[in-house]
């Protein structure tokens, strides 16, 4: 945590965020929903101090009361936005559960080293005072809330609508968004107070996602393809952007990290684009296409054309990297982002996927490689899957992947995965010119945890990080 003498918690700009001390734990949530072992999701702290002589390992698990929750994404219950706040700590973790729509509070401030479950927020309270499920993204507010986007109503269907939660007491206030102005569909969501805005995105339909990926469902209408604009004060929905096919499955949202900035960044899953987001002259909002991966014609695989199917993507604090992760062909890429409208590639690394040269798939037409990329093994271990979830240390030099994406698309897109268990791999990233190469001397097998093999998914420092803090 930053010393500042007073201040809240977090770090006063996004530059000073940099200069913070280097990460030594991490948590992420540890799944068991659709593998083999029978047993409650928990959350695992991982020791990432080389120093260290637990270095690389699981040092302590805390499981849930419940099972197949599928926990997924975590938030704070404070964070930079309560920098000039001296009464508040970045001491719980929200971890809402996709899929049963519990959400849990962990107190990660006592031993931050050995968390421990602090409350539990039962699917009712969502159901009954919001009208909403499948909580997903948490962000800590400036006023002291805390928010959570939801992907459904508690039939299944979309409903991307957002859930207030008193920062003091964890109990469910309601809703944040005006009646009957939810989207059709819910997932991830940033703001930025300066321009009075907050964006919204859309993955599908929680009974359509539950059980695997079918690609009718796309064509019937049950995923989304739109970002949504809110006015940040009164909380109207201002504005859709419609990204069209080439936008379909609009992922993790990410505004610059300069609180001034009007302009951002969205993944698209289907068929593997990045757009960019900015505020108009008239001063509403646009979206434009900026990269394309494109699809590999294949045999040997479910569909004769292999999307990338981009599934995380974040931006360093500096604003000037921004890197993506393609969980179908196996790739992280960095691009460089000066200019925002002409992102450039800068570096790239394939860690597993699905057109790995010994494998049952044959990449008939390449428009970007020369020869299908081999296995890749870490400290004796073949990856399976193919990396996902990506956090960035504070400097920007170390990028953490993990290789789940979901239990049920894990299971129907890399089985082995659900049997072996997920890795967490370390990225060694070149700052100056840019470049990633894979730490040879770094994982964390999942495939060896006590109760079995466990899909572990998304990252979280301590002390904050790229994809949690938003400075106002």
């Amino acid at each position: 945590m930053a010393k500042c003498g007073g201040c809240g918690p977090g770090y006063k700009s996004p530059l000073d965020a940099m200069k913070g001390p280097r990460e030594e734990i991490v948590y992420l949530p540890c799944i068991y929903r659709n593998t083999d072992t029978q047993k409650p999701d928990y959350l695992a702290t991982v020791d990432v101090d080389p120093k260290s002589p637990t270095y690389c390992k699981v040092i302590h698990r805390l499981p849930m009361p419940n099972m197949k929750d599928e926990l997924h994404h975590s938030g704070w219950n404070a964070c930079s936005s309560c920098h000039d706040d001296p009464s508040k700590r970045r001491d719980r973790l929200i971890l809402p559960s996709l899929i049963s729509s519990r959400i849990y509070v962990v107190d990660v401030g006592t031993e931050p080293r050995a968390p421990r479950l602090f409350k539990t927020v039962e699917p009712t309270e969502l159901f009954w005072k919001c009208d909403l499920a499948n909580p997903h993204t948490s962000h800590c507010l400036g006023s002291g809330q805390i928010m959570i986007s939801a992907m459904g109503d508690p039939s299944g269907n979309g409903k991307g609508g957002f859930i207030l939660l008193d920062g003091e007491t964890f109990e469910v206030i309601g809703n944040w968004e005006l009646p009957g102005e939810a989207a059709p569909f819910g997932y991830d969501f940033w703001y930025q107070p300066r321009h009075n805005v907050m964006m919204s995105t859309e993955w599908g339909a929680p009974k359509a996602l539950a059980n695997g990926f079918n690609p009718a469902d796309v064509k019937a209408g049950l995923y989304g393809q739109r970002i949504h604009v809110w006015d940040w004060t009164t909380h109207k929905h201002l504005q859709t952007l419609h990204l069209g096919e080439d936008g379909g499955i609009p992922l993790e949202i990410r505004f610059l990290h300069d609180p001034a900035a009007s302009e951002g960044f969205v993944g698209c899953a289907l068929p593997g684009t990045v757009f960019r987001f900015f505020k108009t002259q008239k001063g509403d909002w646009a979206a434009e296409k900026v990269i394309s991966v494109p699809s590999k014609k294949v045999e040997g695989w479910v569909l004769p054309l292999m999307p990338s199917l981009i599934t995380d993507i974040l931006i360093s604090l500096d604003d000037r990297f921004l890197y993506f992760s393609n969980w179908l062909h196996g790739d992280i890429r960095q691009y460089d982002i000066t200019d925002t409208r002409n992102p450039r590639m800068v570096g790239q690394v394939f860690l597993g996927g699905s057109i790995q040269n010994d494998g049952p798939v044959k990449v008939l037409e390449d428009q970007e490689l020369d020869s299908q990329p081999p296995p890749r093994v870490i400290k004796g271990k073949r990856v399976q899957g193919s990396p996902q979830m990506l956090q960035l240390s504070l400097d920007g030099k170390r990028l953490y992947v993990t290789t789940s994406l979901y239990s049920a698309w894990d299971k129907q897109f890399y089985p082995n995965l659900t049997k072996e268990g997920s890795v967490m791999m370390q990225i060694d990233v070149d700052t100056v010119k840019g470049g990633l190469k894979a730490n040879e001397d770094f994982l964390v097998d999942f495939g060896k945890e006590p109760d079995g093999p466990a899909l572990a998914h998304e990252l979280r420092y301590p002390g904050g990080d790229c994809t949690s803090d938003i400075w106002l």
